[in-house]
């Protein structure tokens, strides 16, 4: 099995089939269900996630789940515009995710080695909660990222599904989501670069010359543009923002503390800190 796990390309294999495994245990899931749609979707992705948790479990890795954030959203719209009569709105929703679920989903298997790599949050959960890092792996790892983006992904379900038209705050909504994708790529391709050849400490290039997290910046406002595209087309639908709401406070509490916690072991962290915004890339 390790020597299984060292290899790349087959790596690359098994995650593969362990998603296509969840895709059709989900969709078989919801296929048999009988209840309103959105919490038979739920209960699908729930199911799907177990089955994504119980490999994770089997190779003793967590970053299995890595590319579920990314995976999980254009699927799940993709089943649902088909056979749907779909709007502008939702030919909108449909390009603006699966652009941005290729980007995500490309610096992930860019960044990916085999998996015997597990991210390094993972595994400092896992040296931090000692006996209880199953129920933090099941619980945080797995289960708290799905029901976020799930909420993320269902303003634009709801849209596909109710044909749902667009107006002028709708396509403006839109263009930030996809604003918002270009500039995660180009945080990603400056990172990469800068990884190959580090000139100093901290990266003070592109983006990341006044942000700290210009990446995670670009996640928060991808999801907000979604969901208001939706909510400025069907007021009475504003609800629907909870998902962006829920992801911006996961980022706020939990992703770029533990961001900032790792790098603050750097020498100069301090200095680097009052110089640079956490999010917005403008000169402090």
């Amino acid at each position: 099995m390790k020597k299984l796990k060292q290899n790349r390309p087959i790596s690359f294999i098994i995650v593969f089939i362990v998603y296509l495994l969840a895709t059709l245990l989900g969709f078989i899931t919801y296929q048999n269900l009988t209840l309103p749609w959105w919490l038979s979707l739920l209960i699908a992705d729930v199911v799907a996630t177990i089955l994504t948790f119980f490999f994770s479990v089997i190779l003793g890795n967590a970053s299995v789940y890595d590319p579920y954030w990314s995976v999980q959203p254009p699927v799940i719209l993709a089943a649902f515009a088909y056979g749907n009569q779909l709007t502008a709105l939702g030919i909108l929703l449909l390009l603006a995710v699966f652009f941005w679920g290729i980007r995500l989903t490309a610096n992930w298997a860019y960044t990916f080695s085999d998996l015997t790599h597990q991210d390094w949050r993972y595994t400092m959960l896992k040296e931090k909660t000692g006996i209880f890092y199953p129920l933090i792996n099941f619980v945080g790892i797995h289960m708290v990222p799905t029901l976020v983006v799930y909420a993320c992904i269902l303003p634009a379900v709801y849209a596909v599904n109710i044909a749902l038209v667009a107006n002028v705050g709708s396509m403006i909504c839109l263009c930030v989501s996809i604003g918002a994708v270009i500039m995660q790529g180009i945080a990603d391709i400056q990172m990469h670069r800068f990884r190959k050849n580090p000139s100093s400490t901290f990266i003070r290039i592109g983006l990341w010359k006044y942000s700290r997290h210009p990446n995670y910046l670009g996640e928060i406002l991808m999801w907000w543009g979604i969901a208001l595209s939706v909510v400025c087309a069907d007021p009475n639908a504003w609800y629907l923002a909870a998902g962006a709401v829920a992801n911006t406070i996961l980022f706020f509490s939990v992703s770029i503390p533990m961001a900032d916690g790792r790098q603050a072991r750097k020498e100069g962290f301090a200095a680097y800190k009052k110089q640079t915004r956490m999010l917005l890339p403008i000169k402090k």
